[in-house]
């Protein structure tokens, strides 16, 4: 009878102990968009991350799962990462589209299963404010460049322009490609053709040219653009230069070192571009982990329409769909040089 006991109760234990172990992971879908640099680890008590992996603010990332039904962390895919599979805090970022969910399978890179809600092509534009990247990116090649007269001292740099919804990604793409696309065998990628009046203007406008950065956003996002090289940078470049020219980059030229708010950012985007525009900019932020710092980072902008050499920014984000949140609260504009 005691054996018997024994093991019924070994046997519940089992039952237990795998029951707690597929709670472990809560399945959910739609994107994690990171509003910060954050550790993306493989694992969560002990903190291991292979590779040194950290996720990019504003970027958006396959959401997998939660750790439990009110979760602490998030498991998202890294692509090129090793293991993609990795854990963020959730105050990392936030969720788009994405709830728990035990029926609809988690979306994959390329699908484009789902089409925009306006029935019109939709957009990301992420603009950096490089002395923040350079801050929590110190080695980076463009960073050990970076000078007080740069452009990126006082200008906006581009980041991308990215296709929605999210997971449309490497349309076409060959998988030697797709496994090359992280940073450490960008060089790996196919270069991009550019005429030469373009090249010199991505390259001061979008200083990660020094790390390939212009590889990665092509053979990721430029290749569901639906247009050639030349014509997907030469429209992300003519959206970036009316940004530049606006009262937008006045305002974080006249703040260097000094904080700003979204609320005044959004306003900026308001006068620059139209009323309601600011309700379509998103804020990102880092955080220096030497001073403790926030610093803004960078901002997406929602545009909705067809982008050629004659689109006006502000029609683009007028006629997209207003952002549920303004993302970081509040930031400081970094000066170049590291604090």
């Amino acid at each position: 009878m005691r054996m018997r006991t024994g093991l019924v109760f070994g046997l519940a234990l089992v039952a237990a102990l795998l029951t707690g172990a597929a709670r472990a992971e809560v399945k959910m879908s739609g994107s994690f968009v990171a509003d910060a640099t954050c550790p993306a680890t493989q694992a969560i008590k002990s903190g291991k991350n292979p590779g040194d992996i950290s996720t990019d603010a504003g970027q958006s990332y396959e959401l997998l799962a939660g750790n439990k039904d009110a979760p602490t962390h998030y498991l998202i895919r890294v692509p090129g990462a090793d293991p993609e599979r990795r854990w963020v805090k959730v105050d990392c970022g936030h969720v788009s589209g994405g709830s728990a969910s035990t029926a609809a399978p988690v979306p994959t890179e390329g699908d484009k299963s789902a089409a925009p809600v306006s029935g019109k092509p939709e957009y990301v534009l992420a603009l950096s404010w490089q002395p923040a990247f350079c801050e929590t990116r110190p080695g980076k090649t463009e960073c050990k460049a970076q000078t007080a007269a740069g452009f990126d001292a006082t200008h906006f740099t581009l980041h991308g322009l990215w296709p929605q919804p999210n997971g449309n990604f490497y349309c076409q793409v060959a998988a030697a490609d797709k496994a090359n696309d992280n940073p450490a065998h960008w060089q790996d990628l196919p270069p991009v053709e550019l005429a030469p009046n373009t090249r010199s203007e991505l390259d001061r406008v979008m200083p990660g040219t020094a790390s390939d950065l212009e590889r990665h956003e092509w053979i990721k996002h430029g290749t569901c653009y639906g247009k050639s090289q030349q014509e997907y940078f030469s429209d992300a470049l003519n959206l970036t230069r009316a940004v530049n020219a606006s009262t937008v980059r006045d305002l974080f030229a006249k703040n260097i070192g000094k904080q700003l708010t979204s609320d005044q950012i959004r306003s900026a985007f308001d006068s620059a571009f139209g009323a309601g525009a600011g309700e379509r900019v998103r804020l990102s932020c880092l955080v220096d982990s030497t001073s403790g710092r926030r610093l803004i980072g960078e901002l997406t902008l929602g545009l909705t329409g067809p982008i050629g050499p004659s689109s006006r920014l502000g029609d683009l984000m007028q006629a997209a769909a207003p952002t549920s949140k303004a993302g970081c609260p509040k930031g400081v504009v970094d000066p170049t040089g590291f604090q």
